[in-house]
């Protein structure tokens, strides 16, 4: 105890030591990157934060950045990695920040720090601290400074010259929001509970002062009461202490307060409209909980039934109203004059004079089901198959059209797509079984430990002998399995694997190359040859996450040290890709003779040269620098990210 209490008290000193130090900071105009030729496929647009500034409607998210005439006519669109950083876009806000000639349109952004927008052009506020880079919440402050949340710095604080941490007492919070005025707001925090900032001093509001729950999504601000949203009900907080639970049992993802009335959006149902208080004496009125109304909207603005108010343990709660209409997710409200705005991740919704919400624009229809590609194949009859890691998988006709979409209790997370054509079927590998299909896109089979397997969490495919009998070789958290016309036997450490626990395989004839946590093995008609660590061998890395055959050769991908190659005689060298903290993700690596791809996590696309051994990275076109899948086909490469999917000629790479 008392190691740990002198550790605690000498890292605090340093912390307060260092704690005014500039995070590095520079202001620098956006400039357009150029595009090398990267075409979007249809993934479809998510909305995140909306704004009005100068007469425009502007609403942000991973893709970019849509402005709308207030009419909801769409005027531009400024691109994620193209006209923007390649980092996605999240909450807005205006004001005017110190050094700045008018107020602007303040974007914060997952990755690049702070867009400002005047109208004509952005500047980019951005750290030299990868932490401070990511941004959640904004809130700019009369004296021209602006307050930052971050996931793990807490909150920050810009004056237009420095970036600063704002204060001890607000530091290291995952924040979520921020609301309030310069010497009074709010911090939302994900884990931690409500922090107050109030003249000069924090008070820490979590479940032991009565908060329904840890986790606060939203907040709304008025004087020195703060509403917090959190996934169970919201809390009103006056004087560091819960008066009262509004909402009760509801997922509060975002709240406006308007006059005597608080509108509740949730993630899963229809948006609750709380009257605070009827008799019209205004929010600072206390008012027995019978005075509490509750009406739940779905989003064509239909009623649902009034129920009567109930107590909890002390702790009032409004009314619950229930409607079985679903209504999608709420991300944010907003109040614009006599306007009341609701932002949906696919569109805009807005409250008429007769109390209903109805959507008055949209993002429109996508071939797509989802942004977060985590496999992807081109089968040979010209379908293009695209797996996601949590909405199962769609394919897409060679001729263009809608996409089939698979998603069930087995299609979910694909970690693997690979054709057979020698069997005519299409082989899935996800997180619950071992699924194949007819060409066409029809399930056929589900196979998983009943079936032989020694998972069902299947990692990777590779075809064994080629295919020809059918046998293929499955990787697995447990070690690998074998699936032959005979039927399936497993191999794992005991049998002489470098790790049970393997992410990538490669086949060719009676070869398998098997990359694990802990090194590679290699593997004839079944049985271990060698095995491969960075103790015995020239692997800079034990993690294999991606395996590409080039010529004789294969190239491994690492999980921080980039790029090997592996030689037909267990030889491993380094090439241009290799390098410390260069993070390959699992599978994402392919070759076609002609050239080499892989994805990196936050790095963008490593492209190589036929042999694998010069290599360049991309970034400018990628809708984010985290690609997490890839595909060659006939001249065109297909680059999955976890925003998005684009493709491009492979010439123009």
């Amino acid at each position: 105890m008392v190691i740990w209490r002198a550790e605690h008290i000498l890292h605090l000193a340093q912390s307060d030591q260092g704690r005014d130090a500039d995070l590095g900071v520079a202001v620098r105009t956006v400039v357009s990157q150029p595009n090398p030729g990267f075409e979007a496929i249809g993934a479809p647009a998510v909305f995140k934060s909306i704004a009005i500034y100068a007469g425009k409607l502007y609403l942000s998210g991973p893709q970019g950045l849509s402005v709308y005439s207030l009419n909801g006519d769409l005027e531009k669109v400024y691109h994620v990695g193209i006209e923007l950083p390649t980092a996605a876009l999240g909450r807005m806000a205006v004001g005017m920040v110190a050094g700045a000639r008018q107020p602007e349109l303040l974007i914060a952004t997952d990755g690049a720090g702070v867009l400002a927008f005047d109208g004509q052009g952005f500047r980019q506020i951005v750290s030299s601290t990868a932490e401070a880079r990511r941004v959640t919440a904004l809130l700019p402050l009369s004296s021209g400074r602006l307050l930052l949340g971050t996931p793990k710095l807490g909150v920050l604080v810009f004056d237009g010259k420095t970036l600063k941490r704002f204060h001890p007492s607000l530091d290291n919070y995952y924040v979520t929001a921020l609301a309030g005025t310069e010497s009074s707001f709010s911090v939302a925090t994900l884990n931690d509970g409500l922090l107050l900032w109030r003249g000069g001093e924090t008070t820490h509001v979590g479940e032991e002062q009565g908060l329904p729950d840890r986790r606060v999504e939203s907040i709304a601000v008025h004087g020195d009461i703060t509403y917090a949203g959190t996934p169970v009900g919201v809390a009103e907080v006056r004087e560091g202490k819960v008066q009262r639970v509004l909402a009760n049992g509801e997922f509060a993802h975002a709240l406006l307060l308007d006059g005597d009335q608080l509108f509740v959006g949730p993630m899963d149902s229809a948006i609750t409209r709380l009257r605070l208080n009827e008799a019209g004496n205004g929010i600072h009125a206390r008012r027995p909980i019978a005075a509490l109304t509750a009406e739940k909207q779905d989003s064509s603005g239909k009623q649902a039934d009034k129920e009567q108010p109930r107590a909890m343990n002390r702790k009032p709660a409004s009314v619950e109203a229930r409607n079985e209409v679903a209504a999608p997710a709420i991300e944010e409200f907003l109040a614009s004059g006599e306007n009341r705005y609701a932002l949906t991740g696919s569109g805009l919704l807005q409250l008429g004079a007769d109390g209903a919400w109805r959507r008055i624009l949209s993002s429109g229809a996508a071939q797509l089901t989802d942004r977060n590609i985590s496999s992807l194949a081109v089968t040979s009859d010209g379908r293009l198959w695209v797996g996601y890691f949590d909405r199962g998988l769609d394919i897409l006709s060679a001729t263009g059209g809608n996409a089939i979409h698979v998603e069930n209790e087995q299609v979910f997370c694909i970690n693997r797509i690979l054709e057979n054509p020698q069997q005519g079927e299409v082989a899935v590998a996800t997180a619950n079984g071992l699924v194949l299909f007819s060409r066409d896109g029809r399930q056929r089979q589900v196979l998983g430990k009943d079936a032989g397997l020694i998972a069902n969490h299947v990692t990777d495919l590779a075809l064994y002998r080629e295919g020809a009998d059918g046998s293929m070789v499955l990787a697995t958290p447990a070690g690998i399995t074998f699936l032959e016309p005979g039927g399936a036997h497993s191999m794992y450490a005991f049998q002489g694997l470098v790790n049970n626990h393997v992410y990538a395989l490669g086949a060719s004839g009676n070869q398998v190359v098997v990359g694990t946590l802990g090194g590679i093995s290699l593997l004839r008609s079944g049985i271990v040859q060698q095995n491969l660590t960075v103790a015995n061998s020239g692997l800079k890395h034990n993690w294999i996450t991606a395996l590409a055959p080039v010529g004789g050769d294969w190239l491994v991908g690492t999980y921080g040290a980039g790029i090997q190659r592996l030689s037909a005689n267990g030889q491993v060298t380094q090439t241009d890709a290799s390098g410390q903290g260069i993070i390959v993700n699992p599978n994402a690596m392919a070759a076609d003779g002609q050239m080499v791809v892989a994805g990196t996590l936050g790095q963008g696309l490593l492209v190589g040269d036929r042999t694998g051994t010069r290599w360049r990275t991309i970034t400018a076109g990628l809708p984010a620098l985290n690609v997490t899948a890839v595909a060659i086909d006939h001249g065109q490469v297909y680059v999955g990210t976890e925003n998005g999917l684009v493709r491009i000629v492979e010439d123009k790479l």
